[in-house]
């Protein structure tokens, strides 16, 4: 949710954006005041819990799709507006927090997180659930960019790498643990549909009063919210670095796509090909690929600080292959432990291919252009997050779900391939 990688300088990201905007916001660094543990540590859990409300109603899908009889094709479209609302906050709003503030606006946007729970609460159609998604796009968008800055300005050290590398462990985390939440609210707790989101919205309101009182404002010379609240971003590629763009462009595009199906039809597959009616289960089929992939990110960065772009891409799209291979076998047979080892070497993949497409364009893209090639690199994370999974809601509704996702892996397997063999090709930076 996308949007979370760790880059030499940001990432989604995901949403997994965050960390990547370290470095656009950073392109005119403001004064900071003391920093404080308890402040970089707040944002983080502050960043966690935004993209835990993302990944809430994941696990609630098929609920919604049995009560109210929609399509898999309309589970996809409800998830992926939440793209479509993160874009439209990234391309008018990504650079807010620079113009009026870190606080504000993550004290805003946290808010309208809250708000979107609310909305989900009282949910009784389809049509509010666009909303809502709407709503948690939009919001999502705003505060990723504004705490991505925030982490890097508060990092006791100023270490923008270590606030990277946290922002990216953080989001990524924090979708498992909003999916794996509602999985075991839904499946023990009374009213699956609406007290998930009363926790996050409880826990949102606490979030906001702790940034509100402890985490100090970063940036020095602010603006008016009525003169700078949209300002387009500009998106560019400069003619030197669309090799390194292209071959970024299709580590993110593989990565999210993958994350982007398990997201939208984690629930879906469990259920229909796993012949499992369990709420957690579906919850820890996502659990599998972001917490894992968040997890993989940093024991790779642990254990080797000063592993190349490109070893990480190798060892990225060789395991979202091979992830995607099991599982397959797995959906063949209906054999649940091939699944989910499908799911974690997957998990691993779209770690690992994440970071290295973002680092790869971080690293080429020229200094006075960062942010706006990032922008760019973003837009495809984002349509690569929703649009995927989206046909793929097309395309089960005619071939099934199983035939689907052997199509949808074959696709994919592919574009990591050539992601595997442009590594193969070059040397270590």
């Amino acid at each position: 949710m996308a949007p979370t990688p760790t880059t030499s300088a940001p990432a989604d990201s995901n949403d997994v954006v965050g960390s990547a905007l370290i470095e656009a916001e950073l392109e005119t660094p403001a004064p900071t005041p003391t920093r404080s543990r308890w402040s970089f540590w707040l944002v983080t859990a502050a960043t966690a819990l935004a993209l835990a409300a993302s990944g809430t109603p994941s696990p609630l899908y098929v609920d919604y799709q049995a009560k109210w009889g929609f399509s898999s094709t309309t589970v996809t479209l409800i998830y992926g507006i939440y793209a479509g609302g993160v874009l439209l906050a990234l391309l008018t709003m990504g650079g807010l927090s620079d113009r009026i503030g870190r606080r504000p606006v993550m004290i805003g946007s946290i808010g309208v997180l809250a708000l979107s729970m609310v909305v989900f609460v009282f949910a009784d159609n389809v049509a509010w659930l666009y909303v809502a998604r709407a709503i948690q796009g939009v919001a999502t968008g705003v505060f990723t960019g504004a705490a991505g800055a925030a982490l890097s300005e508060l990092h006791f050290r100023r270490d923008h790498r270590i606030a990277s590398l946290v922002n990216s462990t953080a989001t990524a985390s924090g979708i498992a643990f909003g999916a794996v939440l509602t999985g075991v609210l839904a499946q023990w707790a009374p009213a699956r549909l609406v007290l998930p989101y009363l926790v996050v919205a409880g826990l949102s309101v606490l979030v906001l009063a702790g940034i509100a009182i402890w985490v100090p404002e970063t940036v020095a010379a602010r603006q008016s919210l009525r003169s700078s609240l949209f300002r387009l971003q500009r998106l560019s590629l400069p003619a030197g670095i669309r090799r390194e763009f292209a071959i970024g462009g299709l580590s993110v595009t593989a990565a999210w796509s993958v994350g982007g199906l398990y997201l939208a039809l984690g629930g879906t597959i469990a259920k229909e090909l796993l012949h499992v009616n369990n709420h957690l289960v579906a919850g820890l089929v996502i659990l599998a690929v972001q917490g894992v992939g968040g997890l993989g990110q940093l024991v790779w960065n642990l254990s080797r600080p000063t592993a190349s772009v490109r070893s990480s891409a190798l060892v990225g799209s060789a395991a979202l292959i091979v992830g995607l291979v099991l599982a397959s076998i797995a959906l063949a047979t209906s054999s649940s432990a091939v699944f989910f080892v499908g799911a974690v070497a997957t998990g691993v993949g779209f770690g690992l291919a994440f970071m290295s497409g973002t680092r790869r364009v971080t690293q080429a893209a020229p200094d006075a252009q960062r942010g706006e090639v990032l922008a760019a690199y973003f837009v495809i994370a984002y349509i690569a997050i929703s649009v995927p999974a989206i046909i793929a809601g097309l395309v089960s509704t005619h071939l099934g779900i199983t035939e689907t996702f052997y199509w949808f892996a074959g696709v994919t397997s592919v574009i990591a391939a050539i992601v595997f063999i442009a590594g193969l090709a070059e040397r270590d930076h």
